[in-house]
């Protein structure tokens, strides 16, 4: 498992090797779509039982992918 930034890792085994939120099995394009899609970072935070921090994680990860 590699840690590709802060709070984001990337494992063959998990998700096919797709970014998650570190400790889980959310993807990063996952919170994307949500948020994208009208949800609030407090929707996404109790579906998928994450904490502010995560969320800001994969929005960093995305700022820095597309940057």
């Amino acid at each position: 498992m590699a840690e590709i930034m802060p709070g984001i890792v990337c494992d063959p085994e998990i998700k096919g090797g797709k970014p998650v939120i570190k400790g889980t099995r959310v993807t990063v394009d996952v919170v994307l779509g949500k948020l994208a899609g009208g949800a609030t970072y407090e929707e996404v935070m109790h579906e998928y039982a994450l904490t502010k921090e995560q969320v800001f994680a994969a929005l960093r990860y995305a700022a820095a992918v597309l940057s």
